[in-house]
């Protein structure tokens, strides 16, 4: 679950001088603490990183960060997705401290405490700033959803839940197996 640490509106600035070895997102202004993921989440976590970073690396298509990095799309709005996925000539964006600017593909992993903040409030977030693909993935439901962004509003592109497969439409080729994440 995450907690609101401040009323106080802070800023990525602000952000950048926490040194406590926490974890933090700031969401409109407001810092927010994020508890460290479960095991379940981290194996997750580990197989589509694992997946999606072979898919990109052999056919150089791009960058592939995951958890924890900073994704800082303006002074106040700082997120650190599960997982990004930056096109090879948009690699600019990606900066020494952080992600400065819109990935092409985000990956969260919903936990039971996260549901809200990942299915609707960073949703929102990040259609407001061109985020073209959407993925969310429930690890308790062995689902993922996986939505693209089309005249400014998320569409389902696929889903499955338990067994089968999804694709992305971005990266063209890639499909990822239930088999292979949710063991």
């Amino acid at each position: 679950m995450t907690a609101i640490i401040t009323k106080k509106k802070t800023t990525y600035a602000d952000y950048v001088k926490i040194d406590d070895n926490n974890r933090y997102e700031v969401f409109n202004g407001e810092l927010r603490m994020v508890p460290a993921p479960s095991t379940g989440h981290q194996f997750v976590s580990r197989d589509l990183e694992f997946l999606v970073w072979n898919f990109v690396n052999k056919k150089g298509l791009g960058e592939v960060l995951y958890a924890p990095v900073d994704v800082v799309f303006d002074d106040e709005e700082v997120y650190q997705p599960d997982l990004v996925f930056i096109k090879r000539d948009r690699q600019g964006i990606i900066e020494r401290d952080a992600i400065h600017g819109v990935p092409d593909l985000i990956m969260e992993i919903v936990s039971p405490s996260s549901v809200f903040c990942d299915t609707v409030e960073k949703k929102e977030i990040y259609r407001k700033y061109g985020v073209n693909e959407y993925w969310l993935v429930f690890p308790e439901e062995k689902a993922i959803e996986v939505f693209v962004l089309e005249n400014g509003v998320y569409q389902e592109f696929c889903r499955f839940k338990k067994n089968g497969c999804v694709a992305s439409k971005i990266l063209e080729g890639l499909k990822i197996y239930a088999k292979d994440i949710f063991k």
